[in-house]
């Protein structure tokens, strides 16, 4: 019989929790990472990507603000918020698909018509392998955090290479 990693009780093969120390034990069912890269993955949270602080709009802002404040910034997504809750976000995807060569006619259209809702989001103390298989499964470019149901920052697929990028190499 296995016994915990943090405790040493014996602990009957899959459960998800000691009972004795109440540890997560759902780890322990992972395989096992044959670099450190993937050790870092699948250790390391969300915060150490260093997160940035959201761009947010009004879902009744128009689409000429929207991609004006995209292009100042230089960002590529915008979380659409309303009374402080996210309900969209508003990628270059975005822009691209449901806007194209149509944005200059509905420049005046608010953009909660062309957001994607409902975004798909990670939780500030999420593994940052959890946030890649999300975004790998989804093909999204941008995740949304939150803190419990409140907005505090966005990652993307360049946070992440630049993460592996310090990574790799190191032994």
């Amino acid at each position: 019989m296995p016994s915990c990693p943090y405790c040493g009780i014996e602990i009957i093969e899959g459960v998800d929790e000691c009972e004795q120390c109440g540890q997560t034990l759902t780890d322990l069912s992972l395989p096992m990472p044959s670099t450190t890269v993937e050790a870092d993955l699948l250790r390391d949270r969300i915060g150490v990507l260093d997160p940035q602080q959201p761009a947010t709009i009004h879902p009744d802002t128009p689409v000429r603000e929207a991609l004006s404040k995209m292009l100042l910034e230089r960002i590529g997504c915008l979380m659409v918020v309303d009374q402080e809750k996210l309900i969209g976000i508003f990628t270059e995807r975005d822009a691209i698909t449901k806007l194209n060569i149509d944005a200059n006619q509905l420049s005046d259209h608010p953009i909660s018509r062309y957001m994607t809702p409902n975004p798909v989001a990670i939780g500030v103390r999420d593994k940052i392998a959890f946030a890649l298989h999300k975004m790998n499964v989804g093909g999204y470019r941008h995740l949304p955090i939150l803190d419990d149901q409140s907005l505090v920052g966005v990652i993307s697929i360049r946070d992440i290479l630049a993460y592996l990028t310090r990574r790799v190499g190191k032994p």
